[in-house]
């Protein structure tokens, strides 16, 4: 066992913990990884120096250093490894709004919600909603480059992020990028960190673009009898204008909503879309219209329209819901594959095909508008069989995304539980380039071992 004495004489207070039962909750993120290993501290900074601090006494000790935010990660691209010194950004608080320049600078542990509630303070917005909005940090966002239901018009984090604070692996800050919206000086090493998930450093500050306030939305619910319909009809509504929002839930994330929140969805629905307009004026009646005729066109049953916020709103609940919904009918393995738009259909129609091949469950949500989807496998953990069911089935899904030119994740990172895909998708050489890139700035390996590579 390494001797952390150093490392807790060289920080205030009780920044440095290693009380077994505290260090056993920050083992493990939402992936819940069973190969979770066990770390010998854990470092709750409040300022980037405290950061630097941690780093190169790890650098100096040799001993691997894994960073997480609120731990919310569906990867495992937060999970500790054995032996390793874990630094939560979590106390790392703070957000400046300028309303000049329309950016805010973050601290790492502001939640995303929090930082929405800063910019509408001064009557701005910011865009990037991931699911987990209301829970997860700014800086775990930047860390994974997360997404979310807007993320079809407005672009994902890394759209939004114009400069970084990051601790290097030797323990320096760098900055990067600024208020600027503009920035050609020197290679675009912003970007470079974002969606880094650790491996190249740790993010102590992040600086977001703002925009004015979205406009009202006005709210369309298609209602169809397959899966297959649901998803030509997005091809339908893409191919002609790009909406605000464009979620999709098959029959098993709908009845698995209805069943925790009783508002009163079809069970025997196929699918159902949400999209959603923020077009003012006669454009957003064109875009609604637009919207409507592609849904029937394409089979919908019914299409339930409304520009009542509370109403739109109470769907746009029902879709974040999918998951801990879904999850209530036992373990999940998450997936986040992505592909081009015109071959969505295909892939939902595979992912069914897959799961009923294999014998388990698969409900699958979606970003669809964007091509991004979450096909949710469902397994009890107890029974052996069904659990190697489930893992084949994984692994069959991201396969089937690989081959039709897609990701193996849209939005939640490569993480521990993907990483031995991630060949698959990149190739050899990108691998190679990855590998150089992680070895000049982590040349001791010690940033977030395990991860992606």
């Amino acid at each position: 066992m390494v001797d952390v004495s150093a490392l807790i004489d060289s920080l205030p207070g009780p920044m440095v913990i290693t009380d077994p039962s505290i260090l056993s909750g920050y083992r493990q993120d939402r992936a819940a990884d069973p190969n979770a290993g066990q770390p010998i501290a854990l470092v709750r900074p409040l300022t980037t120096e405290d950061v630097q601090t941690a780093v190169r006494w790890c650098a100096a000790s040799g001993v691997p250093l894994v960073t997480r935010g609120a731990g919310t990660s569906l990867s495992g691209g937060a999970t500790a490894v054995d032996g390793a010194v874990m630094i939560t950004t979590e106390k790392m608080r703070g957000i400046v709004v300028d309303t000049t320049t329309r950016t805010a600078v973050c601290r790492p542990g502001m939640l995303n919600v929090e930082v929405k509630a800063a910019a509408a303070a001064h009557g701005l917005w910011y865009p990037p909603d991931p699911s987990s909005f209301e829970i997860c940090t700014i800086g775990g966002n930047a860390a994974t480059n997360a997404g979310g239901l807007c993320c079809v018009k407005y672009g994902v984090t890394v759209d939004y992020v114009l400069g970084l604070e990051v601790v290097l692996a030797d323990g320096r800050a760098v900055r990067l990028g600024g208020k600027q919206l503009k920035d050609s000086a020197g290679l675009s090493l912003t970007r470079l960190f974002v969606g880094s998930e650790g491996l190249l450093g740790i993010i102590t500050e992040v600086t977001v673009r703002l925009l004015p306030p979205q406009a009202p939305a006005c709210t369309v619910v298609g209602v169809f009898p397959s899966v297959t319909d649901a998803s030509r009809a997005v091809l339908a509504v893409t191919g002609q204008t790009r909406p605000a929002m464009l979620e999709f839930m098959d029959n098993t994330s709908i009845n698995a909503v209805e069943d925790m929140l009783n508002m009163g969805l079809h069970r025997d629905a196929g699918a159902m879309l949400i999209a959603q307009s923020d077009a003012p004026g006669p454009a957003g009646t064109v875009e609604i219209a637009l919207i409507e005729e592609a849904f029937l066109a394409h089979g919908a049953s019914e299409v339930f329209t409304t520009d009542d916020p509370d109403e739109g709103e109470a769907f746009t609940v029902a879709r974040r819901a999918a998951i801990p919904a879904v999850e209530r009918r036992g373990s999940l393995l998450l997936e986040d594959v992505g592909v081009p738009l015109p071959a969505l259909p295909a892939l939902v129609e595979g992912v069914a095909r897959i799961a009923e091949a294999n014998d388990v469950v698969i409900a699958v949500i979606a970003h669809a508008g964007d091509g991004n989807t979450h096909p949710l496998i469902v397994f009890d953990p107890n029974d052996d069989a069904e659990t190697r069911r489930a893992q084949i089935a994984f692994d069959e899904v991201m396969g089937l995304a690989v081959a039709m030119g897609g990701t193996i994740t849209g939005e939640h990172g490569v993480g521990r539980l993907k990483k031995g895909w991630l060949p698959a998708q990149l190739g050899a050489d990108v691998m190679d380039l990855t590998a150089t890139i992680k070895k000049a700035l982590d040349p001791q390996g010690l940033l977030n071992p395990g991860v992606m590579l």
